[in-house]
């Protein structure tokens, strides 16, 4: 049976966010749009291809990746933010656990702050979130970028994601930042096996029901080869993407973040259709 928050909600209830990673070894993309003026470009077809909110990271957070200097991160995101802010005038997220770069984006025009950390990387990352008073998006991590994936071991992921996320919104809200600025993510792939990954998404409706909007991200990721031992790189993921993205937003997610907006963005749109019909 479908967890009871699931029945009242459809596919057609997901905005899309669409993925502009500004860097050079991001896992799908890495190094495409590493010049400003691509990265704008890049933006910009993703808003053309029905992206409801554009997400611009400077920093990679795949399994082993390296961290980034403060000032190249800012360097990086900051002129593209203003670049699509002159074009554009919809929201604009800032993946980055930084605050400074966080603070950095939301003068160049960002409206949300999305972290890897949920807000635990630095001693003053809520304080920052409240001054800014930007949306925000807590997401679940087992460990860091370099070491996540070293053997996780959860007695039941679901719960103490679950838990997890429940005591950093509460944090987060004591250092000022209004309860209806936070989302939650589970943190698909970040300190997970598959099988975790698998039961995050199947009891999505349990974070749901923490009464946050909750953000989906799956896109390309490497459950899907998991599933799908052919589908060994990034860009032969497209089906599993599409699959999980509507998993995920059947389960209760509000949004879903994907690196291939338009493809994500008729599936929804058949979705509703379908649901209409019904």
């Amino acid at each position: 049976m479908p967890h009871e928050s699931q029945t009242a909600r459809t596919a057609a209830l997901s905005q899309v966010m669409g993925i502009v990673n500004v860097t050079p070894d991001s896992f799908s993309d890495g190094g495409r749009w590493a010049s400003t003026q691509g990265a704008i470009d890049q933006a910009m077809r993703l808003v053309a291809d029905g992206a409801d909110v554009l997400d611009i990271g400077g920093e990679s957070t795949r399994p082993g990746a390296r961290p980034v200097d403060e000032a190249d991160e800012i360097d990086r995101v900051a002129p593209v933010i203003e670049g699509v802010r002159a074009r554009w005038g919809g929201p604009i997220s800032i993946d980055t656990m930084k605050p400074a770069v966080a603070r950095a984006a939301v003068a160049a025009g960002a409206t949300m702050w999305n972290d890897v950390t949920a807000l635990g990387h630095a001693p003053d990352s809520a304080a920052v979130a409240a001054e800014l008073g930007c949306d925000v998006v807590l997401m679940h991590m087992k460990g860091e970028p370099r070491t996540m994936q070293a053997d996780p071991i959860y007695d039941d992921v679901v719960a103490e994601v679950r838990d997890h996320l429940a005591a950093r919104a509460e944090a987060a809200m004591a250092a000022g930042v209004a309860r209806g600025r936070i989302w939650l993510d589970p943190g698909i792939g970040f300190g997970k096996t598959a099988g975790h990954n698998l039961a995050l998404t199947a009891g999505l409706g349990v974070l749901v029901d923490m009464g946050f909007p909750v953000l989906y991200a799956a896109s390309r990721k490497r459950l899907i080869q998991a599933v799908d031992p052919m589908a060994t790189d990034a860009g032969d993921r497209l089906g599993g993407s599409l699959a999980l993205a509507l998993e995920g937003a059947r389960r209760g997610a509000r949004m879903v973040r994907v690196h291939d907006v338009r493809e994500t963005v008729q599936a929804l749109k058949l979705c509703a259709a379908v649901d209409g019909a019904d």
